[in-house]
């Protein structure tokens, strides 16, 4: 039996947005990225929103380094950039020289080193694979990750990996841990001294369609998005926990935030099946839950 709670209540914090993901909590605020609407959202934690940046890309992500600067994964022009005090964005790393594809998620450990990934095809026009159904069928895994190091330099740390998406990093900056969406699973890697990553192993093992958007908690475990609600996962496969999302939604992703770290944050939209901007409604929500355990690792808070 999972250990949910009768009493405990979702709460919506923001509402009208096309298609959230990469909640990230950072000095005092949720910050969100609207795929669709390109804009980059944060919120206090009682509700007021601020319009943060306009981001021309579909998709982009953020993290932050030690010193406090945003980096966004900008996959239309295929870099990584360093937001400035003015607000405008400068290139931090190349990143097309690693993929045709524009990369997806990004996570920074303790040392400044920022891992970014990417499936690696275009679910828009095709490919190795177009869909979780074509994985079922090929076995294909096109996906990477990359290191960009803390002096902007760019390699392949992984590879072979199936829909790339959320990742999170050990408090220790020890661990790597990756939801790969099309085969279900929770992949960790150890983080060598030079930022490689070495010992790819099964975490979890999860239904199919597996996870998206994750995060660390302080009892080991992960939180992350799934189609009907957000799932709280111990190593090995043990779900532990969960919080559902409206029915017809899905939860993208998920990030612990909140004074104490004990508010989960959880972007939900409602999914057909493509990301389009074409037709897209403002149906996005983040709900707001107290949990037990607080938030732990990278992304940090």
């Amino acid at each position: 039996m999972l250990a949910t709670s009768p009493a405990r209540t979702s709460r919506i914090l923001m509402d009208g947005i096309m298609l959230g993901e990469c909640p990230r909590w950072h000095a005092g605020k949720l910050w969100v990225a609207d795929w669709v609407a390109q804009t980059l959202y944060s919120a206090s934690e009682t509700g007021g929103i601020n319009r943060e940046a306009h981001v021309a890309s579909l998709p982009f992500s953020i993290d932050w380094l030690p010193d406090d600067s945003m980096l966004v994964v900008n996959a239309a022009e295929r870099r990584l950039q360093k937001r400035l005090p003015d607000n405008t964005f400068a290139t931090y790393a190349d990143l097309s020289s690693l993929s045709p594809h524009g990369s997806n998620e990004i996570v920074v450990d303790g040392r400044g080193n920022a891992y970014v990934n990417n499936v690696n095809f275009d679910m828009s026009e095709g490919g190795p694979v177009k869909g979780f159904e074509d994985f079922l069928k090929t076995g294909d895994r096109p996906g990477f990750i990359a290191l960009i190091a803390p002096d902007g330099t760019a390699r392949k740390v992984a590879e072979g990996l199936a829909f790339p998406n959320g990742m999170a990093i050990t408090p220790d900056n020890k661990t790597l841990i990756v939801a790969e969406s099309y085969s279900g699973a929770l992949t960790a890697f150890d983080i060598s001294p030079d930022g490689s990553l070495a010992n790819r192993r099964v975490w979890a093992q999860l239904a199919q369609g597996g996870a998206d958007g994750i995060c660390l908690d302080a009892g080991g475990c992960v939180w992350a998005g799934s189609m009907g609600s957000a799932i709280r996962v111990r190593e090995g496969g043990e779900i532990v926990d969960e919080v559902d999302v409206p029915e017809g939604m899905a939860c993208f992703a998920v990030m612990l935030g909140g004074a104490d770290g004990r508010t989960l944050f959880s972007v939900a939209n409602a999914w057909s099946g493509d990301v389009d901007s074409t037709g897209a409604k403002a149906s996005g929500k983040v709900f707001a839950t107290r949990v037990d355990v607080p938030h732990a690792g990278y992304p940090r808070n």
